[in-house]
């Protein structure tokens, strides 16, 4: 008669039912599908939020609100009111000559208190400090006129803190906002400030589009455009990235030229490393030659070596070669080591049966790498060329040490910089800063999106496996 033993009595020793087998594999799976959607709603929720602060006028307020301005439809709807008004222009608003705009404010205080009218006038008010406070040349004082058109009163039920309703007496006040008559031949103007002083007594309870500040324990309320038009009101951070970022002396937007710079030093660089990738790795994985695995050792202690370590001997090099400041000494500092490494790993998974026959039929070495090989490393040759491409986008530090001038020659990273030292000091302008770094990460974020499913690929993860 057979012994069973303890060990093949356990319960992990047991077959389970096909069944629940199937069942704790699904269990399994869900678990883990779980893990990486929460992980996935992380991810995109910071995405999301960063977007949301991007719009604001305050990004950094505390408690950070998420109903304001830029994401109410019905201040939308206002918006585009007061910019149809301003300027004819219900997308981007402004003032123009003949305008006129009416502005209406409505204010409350407990019963018994008398309601007065705040003081009204349009400051002659910059845009912000650095650059923006230079580029402005026409401002709505100078043009604009503002005067009381009518006024009403009401009442409306308030429950304090307790609880309670209590009556509250409420005013309206309707402000009429004109071109002025001798100024007719003036410009268009992009913004159009408000300032209302009231006593602390009363306290706004309704307007078109939220005051952008209150100072002054909240009797001053300020506006910086009264006509911002929905698209204006928006995306007014953005807008003012591709404005108010420009040189100084030829007007030209220095973030359109940051860009243009990054998108030429990126595509340099994709077609440098495509190049220097492909054709060491092929000799690297096929062909034998003494020094070879020395040749891949010191390859793979290049990829341990930091870039500060060399940036000095990189930079004397290009100095002498009268490359600083020019989007070369950025494309060709950088060695595309890891690139190697990935496509000799794939060439070493490629059939060399296919080689050979090629060979066979009269086919040289480079015909076969040109004709054969490289036609079937697409999905290695398009994760290069994302890696690389992302890779040069976000480079920081070479740009930093090897592009200084002009101001229109450097990349959107650093550029970013120099829009943190212009507008994120004193002022505190911290909306452009974080727009201006939202649109630096479009790029990117649109190459994975069309190209995402090319990293995982089949045919190139069995190439490196």
């Amino acid at each position: 008669m057979a012994r069973v033993t303890a060990a093949d009595a356990s319960p992990s020793r047991r077959r389970l039912p096909a069944g629940a087998l199937r069942r704790r594999q699904l269990a399994a799976s869900a678990w883990l599908y779980l893990i990486f959607l929460a992980v996935a709603a992380i991810m995109a929720g910071a995405f999301v939020l960063a977007f949301m602060a991007s719009l604001k006028v305050d990004p950094l307020e505390r408690p950070f609100r998420f109903h304001f301005d830029q994401l109410n439809p019905a201040a939308w709807i206002a918006a585009a009111r007061l910019g149809q008004e301003g300027a004819d222009d219900a997308l981007w608003g402004g003032l123009s000559p003949g305008a006129k705009v009416d502005f209406s404010v409505t204010y409350a205080a407990p019963a018994g208190t008398t309601i007065v009218e705040p003081r009204a006038e349009i400051p002659r008010r910059r845009p912000g400090s650095g650059v923006a406070a230079a580029l402005m040349r026409y401002y709505a004082a100078d043009y604009a006129s503002i005067a009381l058109k009518t006024s009403s009163s009401a009442m409306m039920q308030v429950r304090d803190e307790t609880g309670i309703l209590q009556a509250w007496q409420t005013r309206t006040f309707v402000y009429e906002i004109t071109y002025r008559r001798d100024r007719q031949n003036g410009p268009r103007i992009e913004r159009t400030p408000l300032n209302l002083t009231a006593p602390p007594s009363q306290t706004l309870v309704d307007s078109p589009i939220s005051p952008s500040r209150a100072e002054r324990r909240g009797r001053l309320l300020s506006w910086d455009n009264i006509t911002p038009g929905a698209l204006g009101l928006i995306f007014n951070n953005y807008r003012r990235v591709i404005n108010e970022t420009a040189d100084l002396q030829t007007g030209k937007s220095l973030f359109g030229s940051w860009l243009v710079n990054s998108f030429v030093i990126a595509i340099g660089r994709l077609l440098l490393t495509l190049v220097v990738a492909s054709l060491a790795g092929y000799a690297l994985a096929r062909l034998k030659f003494r020094g070879s695995r020395l040749l891949f050792a010191a390859l793979l202690f290049s990829m341990t070596i930091p870039a500060q370590v060399t940036f000095v001997s990189n930079y004397l090099i290009f100095r002498d070669l009268s490359l600083l400041n020019t989007p070369w000494a950025v494309i060709v500092v950088v060695v595309a080591s890891a690139n190697v490494l990935l496509m000799k790993q794939f060439f070493e998974g490629f059939p060399r049966e296919i080689e050979e026959a090629a060979i066979v039929d009269g086919a040289n070495r480079f015909q076969v790498f040109w004709k054969i090989i490289l036609p079937n490393a697409r999905p290695a040759l398009l994760v290069n060329a994302i890696l690389a491409f992302q890779g040069a986008w976000n480079d920081f530090f070479w740009p930093l040490v090897l592009i200084t001038s002009p101001p229109e020659a450097l990349t959107v990273q650093v550029g970013l910089l120099s829009l943190r030292r212009s507008f994120g000091g004193a002022q505190g302008d911290w909306g452009l800063v974080l727009a201006g770094a939202f649109l630096s990460v479009v790029p990117v974020l649109i190459l994975f999106a069309l190209f995402q499913r090319h990293i995982v690929s089949t045919e190139f993860t069995k190439g490196i496996t």
